[in-house]
């Protein structure tokens, strides 16, 4: 079943990992999908690897006139945003002591304003044709915090605040908006990770393995879906059951 028919997504920071799954589960599942990455090689190779339903759009989310750009892209070239998942997001790990102000704002300026940016291009015209979903990326260590990240953390746990504001404010026009909290997932940020911690880290999870990318792209999949009318608000996690 094609769950996404007809549908018109936008997905930043698509070039690789979670977002490029998710861009290939909607692909498959009948949607047209701009791939709204910074990286142009991974972005380019990504919309050509998924054929004539995806095209690649140069993004940088944090920056106001590129994100203008984008959403004026998606008027002219499809006339309607169906669905935006605000995926992009990056690391500058570092514990407090040593956090500079330029990393912490670094991170807050993709992860939270880039979602911001999005979020509100998408909205002005998801109210103009009634109807949408906006879905937010933010993750397990939001609600837990996480040793080393007070700027990822920040930032993630400001997604969840704004899904919640985002889902009051929109409901009435027509506009669904969840997130969803991923806990380990094996993706290019963790792929240079030591051997021990890898190991440490999958001990914690009650289901013994790290999750895949496609864990989450078959989570937003459903969000995005009509399967999911009634759902908004949400913050679901995608951990195996670590914060249990």
């Amino acid at each position: 079943m094609r769950l996404l028919k007809n549908k018109i997504a936008v997905i930043t920071g698509a070039g690789c990992g979670i977002g490029k799954a998710t861009a290939k589960q909607f692909v498959q599942h009948g949607a047209k999908v701009v791939i709204a990455e910074f990286d142009e090689s991974n972005g380019q190779q990504t919309a050509d690897q998924l054929g004539d339903n995806a095209v690649y759009f140069h993004t940088d989310v944090s920056d106001e006139k590129s994100v203008d750009k984008l959403f004026n892209f998606l008027r002219s070239d499809f006339n309607r945003v169906d669905v935006l998942v605000n995926n992009a997001g990056i690391l500058a790990d570092s514990t407090l002591q040593k956090l500079d102000a330029d990393q912490f704002d670094a991170v807050l300026s993709v992860n939270l304003r880039g979602s911001y940016l999005c979020g509100r291009a998408a909205a002005e015209i998801m109210r103009e044709q009634g109807s949408g979903v906006i879905l937010n990326a933010s993750s397990v260590v939001a609600r837990n915090g996480n040793f080393g990240q007070t700027n990822y953390v920040a930032s993630k746990a400001g997604v969840i605040g704004i899904t919640k504001v985002w889902a009051r404010e929109l409901g009435k026009d027509g506009i669904r908006v969840n997130a969803v909290a991923p806990g380990f997932i094996q993706t290019n940020m963790t792929a240079g990770m030591p051997e021990k911690i890898i190991k440490m880290m999958e001990d914690k999870v009650p289901l013994k393995r790290w999750g895949l990318p496609d864990d989450v792209a078959n989570v937003y999949t459903f969000l995005a879906s009509d399967d999911a009318s009634y759902i908004n608000g949400a913050v679901i996690n995608v951990d195996g059951g670590v914060v249990v």
